[in-house]
C-alpha cells in the first residue's frame, strides 16, 4: 500500500473565535509547530491560520556576512576638502 505525503498530515483542527481568543497564545503555538486551525463562528470558518510559506520567511540571517566585510584603513579621516569646507562655513 503506497502513501501519499497528504497521509501524513493532520486535517486542520476547527475552533470557534471565543475559544480562539481565550487561548490564543497556545493556538499560535500550534501554529508555529506546523498545525492548521480554522477558526469558526456560528459553524461558518471565518479564518484559517497556517505557518507561513518559506517565501515569507525572513531571508536575512544575522552573522552570515561576518567575516566578509572590511572597513577600509581610512574610513575614519575626513577628506580635506570636506574639511576646508567645513572651515570656510564658521
Amino acid at each position: 500500500m503506497s502513501q501519499h505525503l497528504s497521509d501524513n498530515v493532520s486535517p486542520p483542527q476547527k475552533i470557534g473565535v471565543r475559544e480562539f481568543r481565550g487561548n490564543l497564545t497556545a493556538y499560535l503555538r500550534q501554529v508555529r509547530q506546523g498545525s492548521t486551525i480554522l477558526v469558526t463562528s456560528h459553524d461558518e470558518v471565518v479564518a484559517e491560520l497556517r505557518p507561513p510559506t518559506p517565501s515569507y520567511r525572513p531571508r536575512r540571517q544575522p552573522g552570515a556576512l561576518r567575516g566578509r566585510i572590511r572597513m577600509s584603513d581610512d574610513f575614519d579621516q575626513t577628506p580635506s576638502d570636506i574639511l576646508e569646507s567645513m572651515e570656510r562655513d564658521l
